[in-house]
């Protein structure tokens, strides 16, 4: 009898620790790879949390069809060059589908091994929009908007609710951030006149100053930076920003939207505005996967994390509906299936992107970030 997946694999009781994982004669291999070690760490590894949950769940109610779901589970520190050796060693290990990878450089450097091999991979998190707009990765999905939707937002929101008119345009020169900042720049440059770029200029990642660009940003007169890029970089750079008593709004993206931002800028976080995937926290399925993480694990879950659960349910739910690992048939299923997720009621667009998601704008208040409604 076939599994039946969606609702009840978030609201099932669940043991207070994870049973080691269930071996089978056959299984169906679901990967997981990201940074799961390093300064982005913190993306990835509420992705692994995920699909232990989901997987869990699925195989104490007897698996797919009868076969018990195996975890893969590799790390590519967020880095194109190990990325690529994560991929071909995840094929090698006969992997059927791939939950990951969690940064758009990387992603984008094992999509084509993937895609070789037959295998349909679906990143939380990697939101460069060429990855599905470019038409080169057909085996690619993904439960987050792309870049040109996160850079609307930052834009729309720094012009109409900030009421700025010269803006700075940072970025770290990577896939995901400079093609995020080159949407900011066009959507400012087009505008109207409503606001000018006064600035647009890339950064060296893992520098320990970064002086010369904030002092590039002060003579710029820019009543806002937009910053395409990880927590990192974005730390120092609003740590000195404020140091030199600079007002200058700081607005960035889900690279930014994530605890370790605030833990590492500290006070200096506050009021820097972040965009992220919808709050979704109303919603009985986010909910539920929410609790599971804190009953399992004791924490809060982190970044991307209902992300990744949407996308496991999501993947399994296709196997399920396909009753196949086909590259082709989970395909299909993805496309044209609704899945219920901690996201929403989610199915896959023809180029591979979620419909029913989107962007929202977020602030640091108190230490956190809230919603900015």
């Amino acid at each position: 009898m076939k599994s039946k997946l969606g609702r009840t694999v978030l609201i099932a009781a669940i043991s207070a620790v994870l049973a080691a994982p269930v071996m089978a004669a056959e299984t169906i291999k679901l990967g997981v790879a990201g940074a799961h070690s390093g300064d982005l760490a913190s993306y990835g590894l509420p992705s692994v949390n995920a699909a232990k949950l989901v997987v869990q769940d699925i195989n104490a109610r007897g698996g797919i069809d009868g076969k018990k779901v195996e975890l893969l589970v590799e790390d590519d520190v967020c880095k194109p060059e190990v990325a690529t050796n994560t991929a071909t060693k995840l094929v090698s290990e006969g992997v059927d589908v791939v939950l990951g990878h969690i940064c758009s450089g990387a992603t984008k450097a094992a999509l084509p091994i993937y895609k070789n091999a037959g295998v349909v991979v679906m990143s939380p998190s990697a939101t460069n929009p060429a990855l599905t707009q470019s038409g080169d990765y057909p085996n690619f999905f993904r439960t987050i908007a792309s870049d040109d939707a996160q850079a609307r937002t930052e834009v729309d929101f720094a012009i109409n609710r900030l009421g700025v008119k010269k803006i700075a345009v940072i970025h770290d020169k990577g896939d995901y951030g400079k093609g995020l900042a080159e949407f900011a720049k066009k959507f400012i440059d087009q505008s109207g006149g409503k606001a000018e770029v006064v600035l647009f200029e890339g950064i060296t990642p893992g520098a320990v100053d970064y002086s010369a660009i904030v002092q590039k940003i002060k003579r710029s007169g820019a009543d806002a930076v937009i910053f395409g890029g990880y927590h990192p970089e974005a730390s120092k750079i609003v740590t000195q920003m404020r140091k030199k008593r600079m007002k200058t709004y700081f607005i960035s993206d889900d690279g930014v939207k994530d605890d370790t931002f605030i833990k590492v800028a500290g006070k200096y976080a506050e009021g820097v505005y972040a965009t992220g995937p919808k709050d979704t926290s109303q919603n009985p399925l986010s909910k539920a996967a929410v609790a599971q993480h804190k009953k399992v694990y004791g924490t809060d879950p982190g970044a991307f994390y209902e992300n990744a659960y949407a996308a496991a349910l999501a993947l399994l739910n296709a196997i399920d509906k396909a009753n196949s690992t086909d590259m082709a048939a989970v395909k299909k299923a993805l496309q044209t299936n609704d899945v219920d997720t901690p996201v929403g009621k989610i199915h896959f667009d023809d180029k591979g992107d979620a419909v029913g998601v989107g962007f929202a704008m977020y602030q640091v208040k108190d230490g956190k970030y809230v919603e900015v409604k």
